[in-house]
């Protein structure tokens, strides 16, 4: 048994996604800490456990894993305390691990930068799927074949937007000189893009989750409503009146470079 608070290896790491891919476990529950883990390492993830937010907190951010699965209730720090904190310094993808009845944790965790949820109790291969699903969408961006077309491509520059895939690099212009740096997850970053790329256009919540989500991975229209509103909310972080992001109720969301 590994011990929470340690760091676990499997020598089985060529089935990791990609390579040996690191994940931190934050949970109260040590049965959960145990099962979960072993059951990581034996597809070649290397874990890293913590059984209380405030340790995790200091330990994501001083040593930052490929992804963090963070339970919501926990002693000293719950996990919407430590996605709070941790967004401030680092954009490292998060899942939340949540209870069947708490929707409304769900929504709030997707609002403040979480990339998904599961629900407990959870079935291991599941969680297991959300995890690669979550680093595939982080891989794509860095794969080594696309690094060529990347590096040569250009900017995406959409009124006062500038997007640089190569760098994960956001800017909004605010007026009076005033552009500020706008720190997004790669869900956020993916959906913003999708947004972008045909300003004026509206894409429907079924596109905006195709474009930011495997097929493996269900999610409902909450989720995309959730990172809209983060996306704004980091948006108005530099510009107040930032409008870029419009809503056409029952049908979708467009943005508008004007």
């Amino acid at each position: 048994m590994t011990h929470p608070n340690a760091t676990a290896s499997n020598a089985s790491a060529a089935n990791a996604v990609p390579g040996v891919a690191t994940i931190a476990l934050v949970d109260d529950d040590r049965n959960i800490l145990t099962s979960v883990s072993i059951a990581l390492q034996n597809e070649g993830f290397t874990v890293r456990l913590y059984s209380d937010g405030d340790t995790a907190l200091k330990a994501l951010i001083a040593n930052p894993p490929d992804l963090a699965v963070l339970d919501i209730k926990m002693p000293r720090m719950d996990g919407m305390e430590v996605l709070r904190r941790l967004r401030e310094k680092s954009e490292i993808p998060v899942i939340f691990l949540t209870s069947k009845d708490t929707e409304i944790d769900e929504a709030l965790g997707l609002a403040m930068g979480a990339d998904d949820y599961i629900g407990k109790p959870f079935s291991q291969r599941l969680l297991i799927e959300r995890i690669r699903a979550v680093l595939r969408r982080v891989a794509n961006r860095k794969a080594p074949e696309l690094a060529e077309a990347e590096t040569s491509a250009e900017p995406i520059i959409r009124g006062r937007l500038t997007m640089d895939p190569a760098r994960h690099r956001v800017t909004w212009d605010a007026g009076e000189g005033r552009r500020g740096d706008v720190a997004l997850t790669v869900t956020e970053f993916i959906i913003l893009e999708t947004l972008a790329s045909r300003p004026g256009f509206v894409k429907s919540r079924d596109q905006l989750m195709d474009a930011a989500y495997s097929q493996d991975v269900y999610v409902d229209d909450r989720t995309i409503d959730s990172h809209i509103k983060r996306l704004r909310k980091k948006f108005r972080a530099v510009d107040h009146d930032f409008k870029g992001i419009e809503t056409l109720y029952g049908v979708g969301y467009r943005f508008n470079e004007a």
